[in-house]
């Protein structure tokens, strides 16, 4: 099972967007995303994202264990910003 749905809805997209990102139908991405997914698919779709692809399957606690601290996320784009000193 991948988050794709849940990292669409944490950007606020639709399966709809992304499919048009991608240059694909919304049928065939809804195939990819509840069937087997080609590595090559994947990685479209977590560079669509803005995501390391391994977030496309990883659980929500491991992906919460990769903020830390010095990170910040907009609440009206969600876009993550880590913070330097």
């Amino acid at each position: 099972m991948t988050r794709i749905k849940e990292i669409l809805k944490e950007k606020g997209l639709t399966v709809n967007q992304l499919a048009d990102m991608l240059e694909i139908s919304r049928q065939a991405l809804s195939k990819q995303i509840q069937g087997k997914m080609l590595v090559e698919t994947a990685q479209r779709i977590a560079e669509a994202l803005d995501v390391p692809m391994w977030q496309l399957f990883a659980s929500p606690e491991e992906v919460k264990g990769e903020e830390d601290k010095n990170t910040i996320t907009c609440p009206k784009c969600k876009t993550r910003f880590k913070m330097e000193e």
